[in-house]
């Protein structure tokens, strides 16, 4: 399975966003054992944005940042104590733009399955791993249905204890599964099962 995972990440061309925005980079950390599993984190209630939400490990460029891997892998650092030598970075997802503007692109990287990892208390309240072969199964509740401009998105909502991964993580997590394990996944397709409209993001994003 991570062989697979690293052969398509190798042979993959992300779509890239040219637009002058702010930028982010997030990582996705894939442990490396028999049955591998996703790190996700969820971000603690006092933060003034996105608080409560799960996410990946991330945020933004900073100027002394040498590209944005190297944005990923301080941040996953600064978050939850992953050392960047302890990640072996296979490659980046497409880039994606947040609700407020920002362009985000999403690192894939194995971690040894036995690492301990600690929330920073000052922007996370845990740390958790969703086992790749439950995604596999697309145990979705519903699916959101997100207007950008003249595109429809059709984003997962994946209940997982007490966690709820959706949104702009949701969305990294469906290329992710199509791109690095083949699965027949797509944004663009209507799947079948309940649907949940959501407001029309505004385009440009602000």
């Amino acid at each position: 399975m991570l062989n697979q995972l690293a052969t398509a990440l190798k042979n993959f061309q992300p779509q890239r966003l040219h637009w002058k925005l702010p930028e982010a980079a997030v990582l996705i950390p894939v442990t490396d054992g028999a049955e591998p599993s996703i790190i996700m984190t969820r971000r603690a209630d006092h933060l003034n944005t996105h608080s409560g939400q799960v996410a990946f490990p991330g945020g933004k460029r900073d100027p002394e940042d040498a590209n944005l891997a190297a944005t990923a892998l301080r941040e996953a650092q600064e978050e939850t104590g992953l050392q960047p030598d302890q990640v072996q970075l296979l490659g980046p997802l497409s880039d994606l733009v947040s609700l407020h503007g920002i362009k985000v692109t999403p690192w894939v990287g194995l971690v040894p399955e036995s690492i301990e990892l600690q929330p920073c208390e000052a922007e996370l309240d845990a740390i958790f791993r969703v086992p790749v072969r439950w995604l596999l199964e697309d145990p979705r509740s519903h699916t959101d249905v997100i207007q950008v401009a003249d595109t429809t998105f059709y984003v997962p909502s994946y209940p997982f204890g007490e966690f709820t991964i959706w949104g702009l993580s949701s969305m990294m997590l469906v290329e992710l599964l199509r791109v690095g394990f083949n699965m027949d996944i797509d944004l663009h397709q209507q799947p079948s099962g309940r649907l949940v409209q959501r407001p029309v993001r505004p385009f440009p994003p602000r």
